[in-house]
C-alpha cells in the first residue's frame, strides 16, 4: 500500500512541477491522496453489523448496531489526513449495552497501542484531539450481544 501511495505521490508531483502548482496546492492535492488512501482501513458499510450515517467527513457521523453473538472488529471512522480541514478534535458520544460477551469501544492512532475508550454497559461522552496521521474509531467484539449508539462530531 505504501508503494502504490508513494508512487501516486511521485506522479502527482512531477504533474504538479509540469502544471506550475504552487506548494500550498501540492500539499493539498498530497493530503487528499493520504486522505483517500485512510478511507480504506474503515469497514465497508455492506460488512458493518449496523448503519453508518456519515458526517462531513470520515471522521464524523453515527452508528447504530443491534449485535448477536458477533466476534470481531469494524473500523467505524477516521482516517490518515494531514490536516484534516475541521479540525483536530472530535466529541464522542457513546451509548453501549452489553447483554453478553465482550465489547470494547477504542482509539488507534498511528503504530500506538488501541486506547480503550468504553466498554461496559452505560454511556461514555468526551474530546479527543487527534495527532498528525492515521486516526481510527472502532469497536472490537467477541461473542457480544448488545447495541451500541455512537455519535462523533
Amino acid at each position: 500500500m505504501k508503494k502504490i501511495v508513494l508512487s501516486f505521490c511521485l506522479i502527482l508531483l512531477g504533474a504538479s512541477v509540469l502544471s506550475g502548482c504552487t506548494k500550498d496546492e501540492f500539499l493539498d492535492q498530497y493530503n487528499n491522496i493520504v486522505q483517500s488512501a485512510g478511507s480504506i482501513a474503515l469497514t465497508g458499510n455492506s460488512s458493518l453489523q449496523g448503519t453508518k450515517e456519515k458526517g462531513i467527513d470520515d471522521y464524523t457521523g453515527s452508528y447504530t448496531a443491534n449485535y448477536e453473538d458477533f466476534s470481531g472488529t469494524e473500523y467505524l471512522f477516521g482516517g490518515t489526513s494531514i490536516k484534516r480541514e475541521a479540525g483536530k478534535d472530535l466529541s464522542i458520544d457513546c451509548a453501549l449495552e452489553v447483554t453478553e460477551g465482550t465489547a470494547k469501544v477504542f482509539w488507534i492512532s498511528g503504530a500506538d497501542e488501541a486506547v480503550t475508550l468504553f466498554e461496559t454497559t452505560g454511556t461514555y461522552s468526551d474530546t479527543i484531539t487527534l495527532p498528525e496521521g492515521g486516526n481510527y474509531i472502532g469497536i472490537e467484539c467477541e461473542n457480544f450481544t448488545g447495541n451500541i449508539e455512537l455519535n462523533i462530531e
